[in-house]
């Protein structure tokens, strides 16, 4: 009953994590667009009041009239809306979510013992450090070279090569799956941060200086803009990141680092297509159709490089083993009873009575020898053989009498 409730909450925690992701990236994207499509104004009223910028749309049946100042209009508002929530709810339930499927169930989900043999607390300290750590660098190299000279390409190239020796790193102490997650979570947490710690703060101190009449501090517009692009960029490898779970293929594979980073390099490159999309119409910037070529080629490569190896098929005649269930009965007991028995039904699967059997069978076939990853991290140790017979089991019909 206990692991019920706990699927209940894990569901509706993931799908509050996913409303709060859609508002945030859709208000990312929309202002990443607005600011690559503005026009300089032609009427004098705009020009006088100091805009810099509009765009003309056309949305549900009305006009709209985006405008951007080149400064800041001549009298603040008394309401401004604020981007920030989005962000702060995003990371709250992400966080929430994580803390339940991976830290409180580290030994499942987290550790592998096969490539890292340690105890829950150190694990769970070690994946959260992966945050922190992160941030630290992040922020040191955006603060130290931010604002030199060819310093956004200076930036871009030191915190990629972070990113993949901390995916080189994830993938190798901890199992595959939460280490995709992991180094996803660990990119969201730095674009959060960007919001927490520099946005949100410097358009807080910028705002009251105008209201006061004072000059505002130009670093901060220039810093918010510098962290709000690489949000921008780190949107489409973190979104993978938090799907690869229902993808083993991806990291299950032998150099799955390796994978995981091609796809973030072609998910960044089709992004930067899409970003500067907006200013290639208004004649501000050269085709950026390679971009998308070169991101959709990284992903074809990858496909191709990762196609696994035909299994030749038995010579016509060869005589087929057939498989009884009292065989698949046993290795089940030794491998799936811990996790779905009488004592523990996660997920609520059982498989200790033939009834339950035959009824979780496809899903036992798909998960234990199709995708192969049940057991979680093969902690109980189940063989490629003893794979093979429940394979061989269910295609034979899966008989359980």
């Amino acid at each position: 009953m206990e692991s019920y409730y706990l699927d209940w909450a894990n569901l509706l925690l993931r799908w509050v994590h996913v409303i709060t992701a859609i508002a945030w990236i859709g208000a990312s994207f929309y202002f990443v667009m607005l600011d690559n499509s503005l026009e300089k104004p032609q009427d004098a009223e705009s020009l006088d009041k100091g805009v810099g910028g509009e765009q003309w749309a056309v949305h549900g049946g009305g006009f709209y009239n985006m405008q951007k100042y080149a400064l800041a209009p001549k009298k603040l508002p008394d309401h401004l809306h604020w981007s920030y929530w989005e962000s702060y709810s995003t990371w709250l339930t992400g966080f929430a979510l994580f803390t339940m499927s991976y830290l409180w169930n580290a030994s499942t989900y987290l550790i592998d013992k096969s490539k890292m043999d340690w105890q829950p607390g150190a694990a769970i300290s070690v994946a959260l450090a992966f945050f922190v750590v992160f941030w630290i660098v992040y922020d040191g190299i955006c603060q130290i070279f931010g604002r030199r000279k060819h310093g956004d390409a200076i930036v871009g190239v030191l915190v990629a090569i972070f990113v993949a020796f901390a995916a080189w790193l994830a993938c190798h102490w901890f199992a595959g799956r939460a280490a995709f997650l992991l180094v996803g979570a660990m990119m969201a947490t730095t674009m959060s941060g960007n919001v927490f710690f520099w946005i949100i703060p410097g358009q807080r101190e910028n705002v009251a200086l105008m209201r006061q009449g004072k000059p505002v501090n130009p670093i901060h517009g220039q810093r918010g803009k510098q962290r709000s692009v690489h949000n921008t960029y780190f949107t489409l490898p973190v979104l993978f990141a938090m799907l690869s779970n229902h993808y083993s293929f991806t990291y299950t594979h032998k150099y799955n680092w390796v994978v995981l980073l091609l796809i973030m390099l072609g998910g960044a490159a089709i992004r930067q297509f899409f970003v500067v999309r907006h200013r290639f119409k208004l004649g501000n910037a050269k085709n950026p159709l390679p971009y998308a070529m070169v991101g959709v080629a990284v992903l074809g490569l990858t496909i191709v490089w990762m196609k696994p190896e035909p299994v030749a098929a038995p010579a016509p005649g060869t005589p087929v083993a057939t498989v009884s269930f009292g065989e698949v009965q046993k290795v089940l007991e030794q491998r799936c009873y811990m996790c779905h028995g009488a004592a523990v039904q996660m997920k609520n699967v059982r498989l200790d009575t033939p009834d339950q059997v035959a009824l979780h069978a496809q899903a036992v076939y798909q998960q234990a020898v199709v995708t192969k990853i049940m057991p979680m991290n093969n902690a109980t140790g189940i063989t490629d053989a003893e794979r093979d017979l429940i394979g061989r089991w269910f295609i034979a019909g899966a008989k359980t009498h």
